[in-house]
Order: structure tokens, then sequence, then C-alpha cells
């Protein structure tokens, strides 16, 4: 990768020999490491430094790694802000409440230092090409977002959305897998100077699963959080 401006990873990992490690085989990669030993001090880092991505370890004092995760995703300014979730603990229930509290992947320990930074740099790479904004038209499964010509197709046939249905589509196709807060959506949709309620990102995905059935299982309500687009994508 190159180094003129190079990503920033934070580690928020509290044994030193694990963080020493991941630091060393980041920066030798090419990456700027930031790091913190405890939760708090990781979420202070989030919002002082704004790092490009956080490698976040579930076990740590003085907050753990899923409440960290959460206040993460519950703020507008760091809800799209990419997540490894470093874990010793074998529940896969806790693996699934990571995922499902918006980390975008997990690795347990112990693991290869080379295939975490190797985790890294596709994860950085799959979020460039999400944010590629030569994006024309976007599938899933039998649907067809148009950009161009401002048109959704399901099976050849045309389904018509609001401006505002529109959008937030568009925002859930651009971000698939990922927990989008309803502040997020509102800010994205609707603008910073919106100043409705929460409630109204509700209604309008209640429409659009109206609209179009085919997303009544794929859009998925994260409890307290907001909503995502499943991975799995329909065959129908």
């Amino acid at each position: 990768m190159t180094t003129s401006n190079p990503k920033k990873v934070l580690i928020v990992e509290d044994e030193a020999d694990i963080a020493r490690l991941v630091k060393i085989y980041l920066e030798k990669e090419g990456f700027r490491t930031l790091h913190a030993n405890t939760g708090g001090e990781g979420l202070r880092l989030t919002r002082s430094e704004h790092p490009d991505m956080i490698v976040l370890d579930l076990m740590l004092p003085e907050m753990d790694g899923l409440e960290l995760c959460k206040k993460v995703r519950s703020a507008p300014e760091t809800a799209l802000l990419p997540i490894i979730m470093l874990t010793a603990k074998s529940e896969e229930s806790d693996t699934i409440v990571g995922l499902e509290l918006g980390a975008d992947d997990y690795i347990s320990k112990p693991f290869s230092p080379k295939g975490l930074v190797a985790r890294v740099k596709a994860l950085f790479r799959r979020l460039e090409r999400a944010n590629d904004t030569k994006h024309t038209s976007y599938s899933y499964g039998p649907l067809i977002m148009d950009l161009s010509r401002h048109e959704v197709i399901v099976e050849g046939k045309e389904v018509t959305l609001t401006a505002k249905e529109f959008g937030l589509l568009e925002h859930l196709l651009r971000n698939p897998g990922r927990v989008l807060t309803r502040d997020v959506l509102l800010n994205a949709v609707w603008g910073y100077d919106y100043f409705g309620t929460t409630r109204t990102v509700d209604v309008h995905i209640r429409r659009l699963k109206q609209k179009l059935p085919l997303l009544n299982e794929a859009i998925v309500s994260v409890k307290s959080l907001g909503y995502k687009l499943s991975d799995l994508i329909p065959n129908k």
C-alpha cells in the first residue's frame, strides 16, 4: 500500500504484548497506529484522533468492546467507522452480538498477525469500493437501482419510490451488512438541517418494505440502534 496518506488504525487492547505485535505488523505495512489500553480511552481517542479503523478487543477494562462498539455506532460522526473485533471468547453469542452492534469483521485469539493485517487491508479495499462515487447502479437479488435514471427495477418492472425512499434505499445498498443508526440515515437522506424525529426513518423503512416485499427480511432492525441490509441476498 502507498504511504503518501497512510490510514490511521486505533488498536484498543489491554494486553501489552498483543497490542505491540499488532502495532509492529500494521506499521510494517505502512499504516499509522494509535493505542488505547481501556475502552474508555479508546472512545476518547476515537473522538479526538479520528482514526480510519478500530481494531477492538472484546474484553477490556473500564468499558468492554461491545459497549464501545455500540457507542461508536450510535454517534453520527463515527457510525460508519470500520471495526474489527479481537476476541478470546469462544461463545458464538458474543460474536453475533458484536456483529449486530455493527462490527465489520472479527478475529478469534490466538490469531496470526499477518492474517490480521490481511483482514485490515481487505476491509479497507471493500469500503473503498463501496464509497466509489463512480457507481451508477446497484443490484440486490432481482432488484436493480439505476442512479442515473433514478429508477428501481424488480424483475423487469419499475417500482415508484419517493425521493426520500430512493435515498434511503441507496444508502442501504451502499453499505450492505453494516448497522446504520437512525441519526446517520437522517443525516444522509434528510440532511443535517432536518429537525424531525428518528421515527421518520422507521416510517420510510416500513414503506420501502411495503413497496419492495423482497426487503421484508433483508432489512434487519437492530434493537435500539437502527437498520442494516443483510449480506444474504434473497434468491427471488
